[in-house]
């Protein structure tokens, strides 16, 4: 896609939003880095960090760095709410005129920040970070990882980038855009795509975690794929469609078959073995049954999300919020 771009300066305040869940032992590398890296950027930094309802001492790690730095801003939510929710809760916070997303297990080296301004500058509105290599994951994290990108292409949008996590810089209008989205089952990567707005890669080398454990092991993921595909797409209901025409045309040909069986015995009289076995019937009884669980199945996830966007409920409760004054900034 062609974009028209307009050359523009830096944002006048950067902010950099980072979720923290159990996080203790990140944190002290965290702070060490980001204290370094921030005095290097050309402009005025937020740090937005996002409390998930960590169950460690990580919301104690969090308070004491704020009052070392002035910087720090904290929102600590009143209980889990996942990686997405709270992401979108830095969002709804920050002030700047372009926003970062990063973690804090420093996989994603800040200093990609730098590359990531200037294509902001040139005119992009998000600038995401695109994985050329994975240091210090398994090969079954890997290859894992490979599959689900492409297949969220797939069911989620065409325009979604490969190898790309929820690291990137996204613009003022693009973040009004995105805040506007208040789904509840929340797929940040697809919402970018869907908005649209110039959007650009920065490729860089993913680094081992610092410390700690991936907040995003094979259950997690699944569970992600599975609202990606179920918020984005019509086509888990079509995956069932095809199954029941499949199924039907199967049972079309075994019943086709048992009928020629039947009138070679009874009407041609040949000789021939008719044993109407049980085994057809069973495997026929197991194909509808199982394709109409699996229907049924998928058609839930979709009415079970259509209840719960029903409720209007909000993405989340703060429990309370440090070094942030701005009232309107408060999700409603």
């Amino acid at each position: 896609m062609k974009y028209f771009l307009e050359k523009r300066s830096n944002p006048k305040i950067l902010s950099i939003v980072i979720p923290c869940y159990n996080e203790e032992s990140v944190l002290p590398y965290l702070k060490e880095r980001l204290t370094t890296f921030l005095v290097k950027l050309p402009t005025k930094i937020e740090l937005i960090l996002v409390n998930d309802g960590s169950v460690d001492n990580t919301i104690f790690e969090l308070v004491n760095w704020s009052k070392e730095d002035k910087r720090v801003k904290i929102i600590s939510l009143s209980r889990n709410f996942g990686h997405q929710i709270a992401v979108t809760a830095g969002m709804d916070y920050a002030s700047g005129d372009a926003v970062v997303i990063m973690d804090a297990d420093l996989q994603d080296p800040p200093e990609v920040i730098f590359e990531m301004l200037e294509r902001y500058r040139e005119g992009y509105d998000v600038v995401y970070g695109q994985r050329i290599a994975r240091t210090g994951e398994s090969w079954f994290k890997k290859i894992t990882a490979w599959a689900f990108y492409r297949l969220m292409k797939i069911l989620v949008h065409k325009d979604l980038p490969l190898d790309s996590g929820d690291f990137r810089l996204i613009s003022r209008r693009c973040l009004d855009a995105l805040n506007g989205l208040r789904e509840n089952h929340r797929f940040l990567r697809g919402m970018n795509a869907w908005i649209g707005f110039p959007q650009t890669p920065v490729y860089y080398k993913r680094d081992a975690r610092v410390a700690g454990e991936t907040k995003y092991p094979l259950q997690k993921m699944l569970k992600l794929a599975m609202n990606a595909a179920v918020s984005f797409s019509p086509l888990p209901l079509r995956f069932s469609l095809a199954l029941g025409i499949i199924v039907a045309f199967v049972g079309f040909f075994v019943g086709a078959y048992a009928l020629f069986r039947a009138f070679q015995h009874f009407i041609l009289e040949m000789p021939i073995v008719y044993n109407p076995g049980w085994a057809t019937i069973v495997t026929l009884i197991c194909l509808i049954g199982g394709s109409i669980l699996i229907s049924i199945g998928i058609l839930g996830e979709y009415i079970a999300r259509i209840f719960e966007e029903s409720k209007n409920r909000p993405l989340y409760v703060v429990e309370f919020v440090k070094g942030i004054t701005d009232s309107k900034r408060i999700h409603k």
